[in-house]
């Protein structure tokens, strides 16, 4: 019985907790819910909800998106990180087109078929948008089930399928509760359960959390240190990209030399930029590059 009342102690609390974020409103969408957990995506709430906000405004629809070019896309992303996941997110625009008429599918296989969506969006889409039973599993969660449940500290590096598993054990069987449940299982992990200073003393799992009763043992092995921004290539990255989506044309090489001063690592972060399919080379006649803009300009 350990794991059906692990979710409704999660459920009750989650109905007095959760915090009131416009993509958990009834009827809201599968749309407006896959636009918000890709966002999501190592990106802090506070910083999503402007731009999801604006994102919908502008596509409330994947046709809406699919129908703009893919350059409006990386420009409408702005500074929100991880550029890629708005051109992937066009990308997926234009194959719920062609493949689905427009609308996102429920079936859990034709949604990891989707470009730019895995097996965390996929399944947070079916459970959110469908209230399907699924195990959705990102870092809060397997944080919190490792704590609560195997007495670790943490879980490690990256999601494993016995993540799923584990995961997927808690959940009930009955699919919109699931549903919920797996909602209330992120929402303790990332206000509760959280990874440098978790709020035991408020959280409801306190009385049958193995590693709280474990003394909270340390973990084991090399911890994760925060990445650095200052001084990277993703920075680098950001400014280019900056000085590309305020343009409306291909931008002179002079005016993008000028945003950062160490030309090898400039000349890297463009290269990266191009690779990731973000920024085309502008020239003529097989002439070098004179200039750059946005993929997908149009």
């Amino acid at each position: 019985m350990r794991d059906v009342s692990f979710a409704d102690e999660a459920i009750r609390w989650y109905d007095h907790n959760a915090r009131d974020l416009p993509w958990r409103v009834p009827g809201i969408g599968a749309w407006a819910i896959l636009v918000s957990e890709v966002m999501l995506q190592q990106t802090p709430v506070v910083r999503v909800l402007p731009a999801w906000r604006a994102w919908l405004d502008r596509w409330p629809s994947p046709a809406a998106l699919a129908a703009d070019a893919p350059a409006e896309a990386i420009r409408m992303w702005d500074r929100l990180g991880y550029p890629r996941r708005a051109l992937r997110l066009h990308e997926c625009a234009t194959a719920l087109v062609r493949r689905h008429g427009g609308a996102v599918p429920t079936d859990l296989d034709e949604l990891l078929a989707l470009p730019g969506v895995g097996t965390y969006t996929a399944r947070a889409v079916a459970a959110f948008a469908y209230g399907q039973r699924h195990p959705v599993v990102d870092t809060n969660v397997r944080r919190l089930v490792a704590r609560a449940i195997d007495g670790a500290a943490d879980a490690g590096p990256a999601t494993r399928p016995a993540d799923l598993v584990a995961t997927e054990a808690l959940l009930p069987a009955e699919p919109a509760r699931a549903a919920r449940a797996s909602a209330a299982f992120m929402e303790l992990g990332a206000v509760v359960c959280v990874a440098r200073t978790p709020r035991c003393a408020v959280c409801p799992m306190a009385a049958r959390c193995a590693w709280l009763a474990a003394g909270r043992p340390a973990q084991v092995g090399p911890s994760r240190r925060p990445q650095r921004y200052a001084g990277t290539d993703r920075q680098v990255r950001g400014l280019l990209l900056a000085v590309l989506r305020e343009a409306t044309g291909p931008v002179p090489q002079q005016r993008l030399d000028s945003v950062w001063p160490d030309a090898r690592q400039r000349s890297r972060a463009l290269a990266s930029l191009i690779e990731d399919g973000l920024v085309d080379p502008v020239s003529r006649d097989g002439a070098p590059p004179t200039g750059y803009a946005l993929a997908g300009q149009g």
